[in-house]
């Protein structure tokens, strides 16, 4: 159950560091390098739309499951496609194949390593709104050089874009 504080938002369960993404056989690292069978940029950020949804070992539902989320609005990215089959990297850095319809185009953001502080601006010497624990996670508001803006259950503040999972350095959202 997520609790709210006047200061402090916590996870619904702990997250482990992610891991240091590792390429992928394959899968461009240039965001902007290619397109899918969609006709969207491969690789991209989208989020996981139900909270109960199988990642598998291939491209199909023959192929044996490897993961269950069972939390929506996790950050997943997606690295290549084939049909309605997406191959995707999770925050702490599993690969696996999902089908689109689990998948959302809502940005989202999650919380990575420790505590992190919103500030009401996008500075660092703005005051603090609230913080969030790792594994907080919160849709985007708007995404510009090194600072997003998001927003979870109504509340909405400004995070240093390295202290989380889910966007591509300086990319611009919103």
């Amino acid at each position: 159950m997520r609790m709210l504080f006047p200061i402090l938002l916590l996870a619904t369960a702990a997250t482990a560091q992610p891991a240091t993404k590792a390429p992928v056989p394959g899968v461009p690292t240039n965001p902007d390098a290619l397109k899918g069978v969609s006709g969207e940029k491969l690789p991209r950020f989208v989020s996981l739309r139900s909270g109960d949804a199988n990642m598998r070992t291939g491209p199909g539902r023959d192929y044996p499951i490897s993961w269950n989320f069972r939390r929506a609005g996790i950050p997943l990215e997606v690295l290549r496609e084939w049909n309605v089959w997406r191959l995707v990297r999770d925050p702490d850095g599993a690969t696996g194949w999902m089908d689109r319809a689990m998948l959302s185009g809502e940005r989202t953001l999650m919380v990575t390593r420790s505590i992190r502080t919103l500030h009401a601006q996008p500075d660092v010497s703005s005051p603090a709104v609230w913080r969030a624990e790792p594994g907080v996670v919160g849709r985007v508001v708007m995404c510009a050089n090194s600072w997003c803006r998001i927003e979870i259950e109504g509340k909405s503040g400004y995070i240093l874009r390295e202290h989380t999972t889910g966007s591509y350095p300086n990319e611009p959202i919103g």
